[in-house]
């Protein structure tokens, strides 16, 4: 189920909103035209699923949102716990990577097959941190200022959607605004207490 918390982008944030409510969600969300969508999860995925095995598995929901809104690329971005010597480097090395905020020349379309994030939106003076789970479509549109946080422990896959073949660049701002709003850890550990 998706969570939505806003903060202020004051020096010292303060919480304006924590809500699992979809309706209210998605109408906060609109208000910055922001989309979110639910699919229905296909359950049958093998954890190791590879990426033509997930896009066939969606492959409708996936020709729906291109001839809606006509992308031409799409792969499968995954990240899970596996094993190695060498996998906590290589989970922190993808977490750095999207933690600093950034924009795209791009929408940034991911739909969640396992696992979770967080999309930090930093629009109007305030970040919109939204907690997408399996079942969720997150549509920002290209220009918003945001982040991505998978936490210290990532494990996700999401099916991501590009106009462009060149897949995911971002451009940095440079701001520190993301080391000053709860992170993925903090986030989840909030949300797992208040939910009990």
């Amino acid at each position: 189920m998706t969570y939505l918390t806003v903060y202020s982008d004051s020096e010292q944030p303060e919480t304006l909103l924590e809500t699992e409510d979809a309706a209210e969600i998605a109408a906060v969300l609109k208000d910055i035209d922001v989309v979110l969508r639910h699919w229905q999860v296909v359950e049958s995925l093998p954890q190791d699923a590879g990426q033509e095995e997930i896009l066939a598995a969606y492959r409708a929901e996936i020709d729906r949102v291109i001839a809606e809104e006509g992308y031409t690329f799409v792969d499968v971005a995954k990240l899970h716990p596996d094993g190695g010597d060498d996998w906590p480097e290589r989970a922190a090395a993808a977490r750095r990577k999207f933690l600093a905020e950034h924009t795209h020349d791009d929408d940034e379309v991911r739909y969640f097959v396992s696992g979770s994030g967080i999309f930090y939106l930093h629009v109007d003076h305030k970040v919109h941190a939204v907690l997408c789970e399996a079942g969720d479509l997150l549509s920002v549109p290209k220009n918003t200022t945001h982040w991505f946080d998978m936490g210290t422990r990532p494990s996700f896959t999401a099916i991501r959607f590009f106009h462009d073949d060149d897949g995911w660049i971002g451009d940095f701002t440079g701001s520190p605004i993301a080391g000053r709003i709860p992170d993925f850890d903090t986030i989840t550990a909030t949300r797992a207490a208040a939910t009990g």
